[in-house]
């Protein structure tokens, strides 16, 4: 069984990674995988909740205030101007910590008073440590010119009170964590180095150094949680209640109450709360939320809505069709949350690296302190300069950064209807070669329209009148033309339909003959077949004559041929495989420029044909929407499908499109590669200034306070480099 929980009070990316080894370690737990950017613990195992207070103990021994607890279902933000996204209406002046406007007692009944409360702890806390900055930095200053007025006493007494100040919690945690067995964390490394500090005369350096690092860490720290904010406010559109309508009134109720059935009102500038049918009022929606699509789409009284997206102008009565745990805004958030739990290789590399890197420093600022030291009796600079090296060893910045690069990814994606179902996916795309495409459903949009009628419109009038039973693509499409045309259609006296040919009809008193070439030539009809024509030809016989045919084509998918242009423009090949004839199949490759096409192949001979492109051309994604599509999609590098298809093609993908337009395969193929490059951006970075540093060091040119920069300075970089992928325009 595997559950999901959240970790409260987990603040350090590296820790995270320790208390994931132990609790892999545990014979009971299957899989345990911690995912700092979402602070959240995935478990798999006979009974997890069994196990939670084993694990809170384990933790604790790494963190000491962690708390593992069940994953709230509520959502505990805003992300509508107007509206608290609950379908609840504020207009008043009572404004909230979430900025809204409320017309009740300082709670706008959708559970966001929990929420303040949080809000003004967590600012407390956040106040107090700013405080506790600002005094150490001000008996720092103080210290500094006393110093400097040769009372030296008397700086010593503030430098003292100036490092009880800010060193207090860190010392505390460090000696914690000592008597638990936990020796290279980052707490004991900058106790050692700043008390070090004090024991060869630098007093001051000691306190700049416990300064700078607590300044570090609180931006470093306010970085994190506004990345993690802005990314889960771009994906988590759950609504917290709902408007019932029931028996002409309307009652809030929380939105997880609701059961298919319910009715709904959704006032204009509401998010739609549920998965439902319009019953009442026409409005415009806007999708964007959902599909990354800006065009707002009409909806009237039959038409269904999806979760999430934004009622703009119009009041609507929907029929709730699904509960929330079913509803499109819950599937995005669970699949950005499994995505944000499935690591990429360079993930996990990162994590394994920083189990030998610290031990390593550690080792190398040893060796710094007394080797030189022994050779040239000069123990204050060289220890000063191993202080340095235990300053900077910690691997906060490679463990944290790498991780949130890719978490942004799926955010990026998410917000333009790009589902990533993990950072692995990411990875693949960026070691992409071919992208390969199904046709139907894929680059056209599978409705079937007359292209061409080669005939009188009483053929067409005889030929619809046999269709217009059948629930066929085709069929309806060639009803569809005859009523464009104000045409009476005829109803059959008898009908016969005839496997794999067609239809046999007595209309009128008239014998109708509608199929393929096949139908015809066997009821020994003459007519000259039509070669060469891009789409399905029906033919039309009347009393054993040839009448005519209609030609019927699927129409390509608007912006098809730029989405491909872009593929070829930074190296991609492109392939079509399907199941449809070679001249309807080689039309559409043409029109939007497609290289290569394979056409009359059943399921497993497209898999068969990516096989063989894989092993000529290197890794391979497919792009398909057909439950047939579902082993080729499976047996790709990567498998994406079109929000539009069917639910075995999602399932087996491992990136869905809810745009489900041929656009998004570049886009998703633009983010994967930027995101990879922004996560080995940061490994570059991060190792390369602490490398630069300890140099710098070495030669004595470095001081502790560069050493600073170089960890907790770093970090932040790395994170606001990481969310740059946020805000990067399409």
């Amino acid at each position: 069984m595997r559950k999901t929980y959240s970790m409260e009070n987990l603040d350090c990316a590296n820790c995270a990674a320790k208390i994931e080894d132990k609790f892999n370690a545990l014979p009971q737990v299957q899989e345990a995988v911690i995912t700092f950017a979402t602070r959240q613990l995935r478990l798999t195992a006979e009974d997890p909740d069994a196990l939670i207070p084993e694990l809170t103990a384990l933790a604790r021994t790494v963190e000491g205030e962690v708390r593992i607890l069940p994953r709230d279902h509520q959502s505990n933000h805003h992300t509508q101007e107007h509206s608290c996204g609950c379908g609840h209406h504020h207009d008043h002046d009572h404004s909230c910590a979430c900025g809204h406007h409320h017309d009740h007692d300082h709670s706008c009944g959708c559970s966001c008073h929990h929420a303040h409360e949080q809000e003004h702890t967590h600012d407390e806390s956040t106040k107090g440590e700013l405080w506790a900055i600002l005094a150490g930095a001000g008996l720092f200053v103080v210290g500094l010119v006393l110093e400097h007025m040769s009372w030296n006493l008397a700086g010593l007494v503030a430098a003292l009170v100036a490092y009880g100040i800010l060193g207090h919690r860190v010392v505390l945690t460090a000696v914690k964590n000592v008597i638990k067995g936990h020796v290279f964390d980052e707490n004991f490394l900058m106790a050692i180095a700043s008390i070090g500090a004090f024991f060869i005369g630098e007093h001051l350096e000691g306190v700049g150094v416990m300064l700078f690092y607590r300044i570090g860490e609180y931006f470093e720290e306010r970085a994190v949680a506004r990345s993690r904010s802005q990314i889960m406010d771009a994906v988590d559109l759950r609504p917290e209640t709902v408007n019932l309508v029931e028996k002409g009134e309307i009652r809030v109720i929380p939105a997880e109450m609701a059961r298919p059935g319910d009715v709904l009102l959704v006032r204009p500038g509401d998010r739609i709360p549920l998965d439902g049918t319009v019953l009442a009022g026409e409005s415009r929606v806007d999708t964007a939320p959902i599909t990354g699509e800006p065009v707002p789409v009409s909806v009237r009284p039959g038409s269904a809505v999806i979760s999430g997206c934004v009622n703009t102008s119009g009041q609507l009565t929907i029929r709730v069709e699904k509960p929330l745990s079913e509803s499109m805004v819950t599937r995005i958030l669970d699949s950005v949350e499994n995505a944000a739990a499935s690591k990429p290789k360079i993930d996990r590399f990162i994590t394994r690296f920083a189990k030998i890197y610290t031990p390593v420093v550690v080792a190398i600022a040893v060796a710094t302190a007394v080797i030189p030291s022994l050779l040239t009796g000069h123990w204050d600079h060289w220890v000063y300069t191993a202080l340095s090296f235990l300053v900077m060893s910690c691997p906060c910045a490679l463990v944290l950064s790498v991780p949130l690069a890719f978490f942004s990814g799926i955010g990026a994606g998410s917000k333009r209807g790009i589902l990533f179902k993990g950072g692995m996916s990411i990875e693949a795309m960026t070691r992409v070669k071919t992208v390969v495409m199904d046709k139907t459903g894929t680059i056209t949009k599978g409705e079937f329209k007359v292209q061409q009628i080669r005939g009188e419109s009483e053929m067409l009038r005889l030929c619809a009148g046999c269709e217009q039973q059948s629930t066929h693509p085709i069929a309806q499409s060639i009803v569809a033309a005859a009523r464009e045309r104000d045409l009476e259609l005829p109803r059959p006296e008898s009908m016969e339909e005839l496997a794999g040919m067609g239809i046999c009809a007595t209309v009128e008193g008239k014998t109708v003959l509608c199929g393929n070439a096949r139908l015809l030539r066997e009821n020994g009809i003459d007519f000259r077949e039509a070669e060469g024509d891009p789409g399905t030809v029906v033919y039309v016989a009347v009393d054993g004559a040839f009448a005519g045919c209609v030609i019927i084509a699927d129409a390509i998918k608007d912006g098809a041929k730029e989405a491909v242009d872009r593929l070829h423009r930074v190296g991609m090949e492109t392939v079509m495989l399907t199941g449809d004839a070679e001249a309807p199949a080689r039309a559409v490759a043409d029109a939007v420029g497609i290289r290569t096409t394979y056409a009359k192949l059943l399921p497993h001979q497209k898999l068969e044909q990516l096989r063989k492109i894989r092993a000529e051309s290197g890794a391979v994604m497919f792009v398909g929407d057909g439950i047939n599509d579902a082993p080729v999609l499976a047996g790709a590098d990567v498998g994406a499908a079109m929000g539009s298809g069917a639910d075995a093609a999602i399932e087996a993908a491992d990136v869905v499109f809810m745009t489900s337009e041929v656009s998004a395969i570049p886009e998703a193929l633009e983010i994967a590669r930027y995101t990879n490059r922004i996560a080995w951006q940061n490994i570059v970075v991060a190792l390369g200034i602490k490398a630069l540093v300890m140099a710098l060091g070495l030669l004595g040119y470095a001081s502790m306070w560069l050493a600073v920069f170089a960890d907790s300075g770093v970090a932040m970089l790395c994170v606001l480099n990481a969310i740059r992928i946020l805000y990067k325009k399409k």
